[in-house]
């Protein structure tokens, strides 16, 4: 969750780390830090809060060190703190560590090294690595790591830099992110390939298992026992100008905004890259979708298309819940990982466990090289792009595309299916046209506690990510449900104060939702009604009416979730709050 940055080669490096720093702000903001090596001595500075609290501190302070490391910290070990903020050093301050992830061991190491007179300053399990790699010092950086690496347990990155070395950086990648960006006379290192891409667009990105020693003059690659390891080097297609927010208040709106493309680049780069899995989905006697979050939701509309076009029985699992049931899964199996990142870690530890059970896997992820991608048999790329807002949006759309691609392969009216796909962006378009008839809903129910979402059938699953949507970035409670269970509890809580969404485009549930809105309406509750242009008995029932281009039944959640985003940002920009950068919240969770 949290952030890396790492340079050393010609420039000033504070510059060049604290403008990594801003773009993995996304990853993590409860403090942030920086450590320089200035005239062969480590210069380490930190402050609780955002990146722009350590950029004031920093202001008018000369340093001129052409080596550093940094990061910006979403606390796991240790409340948010000076202290607990990184860099760590060791006691004398010759070694500094940056680091992501969790030692899970590390009361153990700790005790061991208070055993030995050690003094620690703070409460993290960061500061357990700095101590022992100082201690395991004997004139050669690389080594001390490589004999730290194998002592400890969990899933982690980190880099660390000395003053007895002052142009090296160590890294290490063992279930975090970690990449190596590679330059002339300088190269970089960082958990996100965003945070490196104004300075190189040549990518390593490291396995688990691996460390990246970085100089100047080059990078070198070996596993955890020193063996050189060989790396292919991947040219990212990302314009730095599309991880801007190009004159948008917000990432987050930008990105909504970017749907149209988003969806369009990935159909057509699954259709002209012949991405289609080398296998039949009617090869397996199940498919199990492994996710979390949106991508969860994701894989719940996903799971009617390749039941419909498929037949072979789809189930949708929480990552986190797959990884400790007793799921009987086997080589009969299909199982689909989806994560924006192919970084979260319950997924991917679900998707090795499924794996070893000797299952097939398939990934659905936005980033080429990613671990889960790496680690998959087989993987559809969505073309989205960077997305830097924390509350997913484009990527949503992407995914869906992905999912559709695939329910669509081996149909016999494939072709005809993809066609019908082909013109989802252009109903994006018209779809966002209707952006300030839901800020003027925004403007009248902002100051509500609670909002109750409704679906059936596809809309069901875009009720979900609508309330999800809301509770990330403003805070307010909100709950999805599938509309014909309403009777059965939510029911209770509606009343003249509790906005009701209800997602009710003309689809084979159409009628029943239409009742379901008549509960509604008996018991008082104010209707925002999302359904299809010219569609007057929604309209009628409603309080308040969002309309979407009418669609075939398949691809309404495509449409019906772009008000949603819209209604959910629009409430908390006005409310002030921070929509790129929600409390609590990381764009990648890579800790359990």
């Amino acid at each position: 969750m949290c952030g890396i940055i790492g340079y050393t080669g010609k420039e000033q490096a504070l510059p060049l780390i604290l403008g990594g720093l801003e773009r993995l702000e996304y990853r993590g903001y409860d403090s942030a830090g920086v450590a320089l090596i200035e005239d062969r001595r480590l210069v380490v500075e930190k402050r609780v809060g955002k990146i722009r609290e350590l950029v004031k501190s920093l202001w008018g302070k000369p340093y001129k060190g052409k080596t550093g490391i940094g990061h910006t910290r979403w606390a796991t070990h240790g409340e948010p703190s000076t202290e607990n903020a990184h860099p760590h050093t060791d006691e004398r301050c010759e070694f500094a560590i940056v680091h992501n992830g969790i030692v899970e061991n590390y009361l153990e190491l700790r005790k061991e090294l208070e055993g030995k007179g050690v003094k620690f300053r703070s409460n993290t399990d960061t500061e357990v690595i700095a101590h022992l790699i100082a201690n395991a010092y004997r004139g050669d950086l690389l080594d001390a790591v490589l004999e730290v690496v194998n002592r400890l347990r969990g899933a982690f990155a980190f880099a660390v830099i000395t003053v007895h070395e002052p142009s090296r950086i160590v890294g290490v990648k063992q279930g975090s992110p970690l990449v190596v960006g590679l330059g002339e006379g300088e190269n970089f290192l960082a958990s996100d390939i965003p945070a490196i891409l104004p300075y190189t667009r040549k990518i390593v990105t490291l396995s688990d298992g691996e460390v990246a020693d970085i100089t100047p003059e080059g990078v070198n690659i070996y596993d955890f026992n020193g063996n050189p390891v060989t790396k292919e080097i991947m040219v990212v297609p990302w314009d730095i100008i599309s991880a801007e927010k190009s004159g948008f208040k917000h990432f987050m709106l930008k990105e909504i905004y970017e749907q149209p493309k988003a969806v369009g680049d990935t159909i057509r780069g699954l259709i002209s890259s012949g991405e289609e899995p080398p296998f039949s989905l009617k090869d397996f006697r199940r498919i199990l979708m492994i996710a979390c979050g949106t991508s969860y939701h994701a894989g719940l509309v996903g799971k009617f298309w390749i039941e419909k076009l498929s037949g072979v029985p789809t189930e949708v699992v929480y990552a986190s819940e797959f990884r400790y049931a007793d799921f009987p899964v086997d080589e009969r199996d299909l199982i689909i990982g989806i994560s924006q990142s192919g970084e979260t870690i319950d997924t991917k530890f679900a998707i090795n466990f499924a794996k070893r059970k000797g299952a097939k896997t398939l990934s659905v992820v936005n980033v080429v090289g990613s671990s889960i991608d790496r680690e998959s048999d087989y993987t559809l790329h969505t073309h989205a792009g960077p997305e830097i807002g924390v509350a997913a949006t484009k990527t949503f759309t992407a995914q869906l595309s992905a999912l559709y691609f695939l329910a669509s392969s081996g149909h016999p009216e494939k072709d005809r299916l993809l066609s019908e796909l082909m013109k989802v962006p252009a109903k994006i378009e018209e779809t966002l046209d209707r952006s300030e008839v839901v800020e003027k809903i925004a403007d009248k129910y902002m100051k509500k506690k609670d909002f109750l979402y409704l679906g059936r059938y596809l809309s069901f699953p875009i009720a979900l990510e609508g309330a999800l949507k809301l509770k990330e970035i403003s805070y307010i409670h909100a709950e999805g449900y599938p509309a014909g269970e309403m009777k059965h509890g939510p029911i209770a809580l509606i009343d003249e104060n509790m906005p009701v969404v209800v997602v009710a485009p003309q689809d084979r549930v159409h009628e029943k939702t239409l009742a379901n809105i008549e509960e509604v309406r008996t018991r008082k509750g104010i209707i925002i009604g999302v359904g299809f242009e010219g569609d007057e008995k929604v309209e009628k029932l409603s309080s308040e009416f969002i309309a979407v281009p009418p669609i075939e039944e398949d691809f309404t959640p495509f449409l019906t979730v772009v008000p949603l985003q819209l209604l959910a940002y629009h409430i908390a920009s006005k409310l002030g709050l921070d929509v790129d950068q929600p409390r609590n919240l990381a764009k990648t969770v890579t800790v359990e």
